[in-house]
């Protein structure tokens, strides 16, 4: 278990919560005073009201909510986003409302899920041929399951 510094940045920001004992991801709820309101084929910006420091070769990645989607088709873009050891500002989540009905995010509703993850530090060697591989360089679609 590693410990996670957690700022609180507004009055409406709530900590992250796993849902269950086995839980990977931890709720981020969002810190909006008022409704925001998502249309359909658009995006916003939606602050959670919290800033975290995590330990270095750490990060935390921000994934969207099963349930969101299934319901109400919203997702989160640029997922899953990471939050960089050494980044202090507000954690903010990007739902795209994929749907076609307007979605209204209530202050303090559960709006993505927070994976803190560990990462390692790579060094890139420059050469001139890769070891060769049955898939070779197949990519997008190459496998016909």
């Amino acid at each position: 278990m590693i410990k996670v510094q957690l700022k609180k940045l507004s009055s409406q920001a709530r900590m992250p919560q796993r849902m269950t004992e086995h839980a990977a991801g931890y709720d981020l709820y969002s810190a909006n005073p008022v409704p925001i309101i998502i249309q359909p084929g658009c995006l916003q910006l939606i602050p959670t009201g919290i800033a975290i420091s995590l330990p270095a070769g750490y990060e935390a990645q921000i994934r969207p909510r099963s349930g969101l989607t299934v319901k109400y088709q919203i997702g989160v873009l640029n997922s899953p986003g990471t939050i960089d050891a050494d980044y202090r500002g507000e954690i903010k989540v990007i739902l795209f409302n994929f749907g076609t009905a307007p979605f209204t995010v209530e202050p303090q509703s559960r709006i993505a899920q927070m994976v803190i993850a560990a990462h390692e530090v790579a060094t890139f060697e420059l050469c001139e041929t890769l070891e060769e591989t049955n898939r070779g360089d197949g990519g997008f679609g190459h496998t016909k399951h």
